[in-house]
Order: C-alpha cells, then sequence, then structure tokens
C-alpha cells in the first residue's frame, strides 16, 4: 500500500486517540503530524500502549503551532475535518500529499482556523442529532481510508 498522505492532528487531547492513529499511519504509510501544544507527554505510556509496539513504522512530524504548520506546508492540500460545517467528506477529492487535518477532541479546530480554511471544511454526516461527535481517531480512519478508496489503494 503507498500512501502518502498526511493525518494532522491539531493539540490531540487524548493518548489512546493519538496512539490508534499513529498506529493507522503505521499501517498506511501515512505522516503523522502533531501541533503542539499537546495535551500530553510522547512518553505517555497510554500512548504507547494504543500504538503498540509500531511506533518505529510510523513517520512523525512535530510542529510548535498551526501557524507554523500551514506557513511550511501547501494550504492548497488542506482538507479539514469539522462538526461545523454540512459539506460531507465523501464530496472531497483527495490527492495524495493531502493534509487530513483534525482538531482537538474536546472543541475541534478553532473558529480562527476553520474560518481561514472554510471551504476546505468537511464533516462526517451522523444521522442521530442527540450523538455530539465520533471518536478522533474512528474519524480519521473513515476519512483516511475514502482517500486510499478514491486513490486505488
Amino acid at each position: 500500500m503507498e500512501s502518502h498522505f498526511n493525518i494532522v492532528l491539531v493539540e490531540p487531547e487524548i493518548p489512546p486517540n493519538t496512539g490508534s492513529i499513529a498506529r493507522l499511519c503505521g499501517a498506511t504509510n501515512t505522516t503523522l503530524h502533531l501541533v503542539h501544544p499537546l495535551g500530553f507527554s510522547v512518553d505517555d505510556k497510554h500512548l504507547k500502549r494504543a500504538g503498540l509496539d509500531y511506533w518505529e513504522q510510523v513517520d512523525i512530524k512535530y510542529w510548535d503551532n498551526f501557524h507554523h504548520f500551514a506557513a511550511n506546508c501547501n494550504e492548497e492540500k488542506f482538507k479539514l475535518f469539522t462538526t461545523k460545517t454540512d459539506r460531507s467528506y465523501t464530496k472531497a477529492l483527495y490527492q495524495p500529499g493531502d493534509f487530513l487535518i483534525f482538531g482537538r477532541e474536546t472543541k475541534g479546530l478553532s473558529i480562527e482556523i476553520r474560518t481561514l480554511y472554510e471551504e476546505f471544511c468537511y464533516t462526517i454526516p451522523m444521522g442521530n442529532t442527540k450523538i455530539r461527535s465520533l471518536n478522533l481517531a474512528m474519524t480519521a480512519g473513515i476519512v483516511l481510508y475514502e482517500a486510499l478508496r478514491q486513490n486505488n489503494n
């Protein structure tokens, strides 16, 4: 499997989610970008447990903040995921090199980021309006595999 996609976690808070996403990235040759501040230490035992012994298989890049990340990446390749839009993730055209960007588990992406990149915002539709959102690791997996499907991976 040849992926060449990027998953970006902006200020992630929950170690097991990041660990699970790291494992997903390792399995799909996807680069994981972690944007500070992180809500945990990368040495956290829960983070490592969720990724098991696959950490050496994951290409991880660290960024001081979202501004630093955005200034060093092609913004035309950004796809942001939020519950604050009606545009389905299935409407996006995914290409290798895309950055699949997800916000914090408790608050998602900031309004400043969503406003700046409004045309690149997508959501995973949910039929039950009483459920606020899906788990971050599950969401990353759904979106990444749609991107891979579109590219015959």
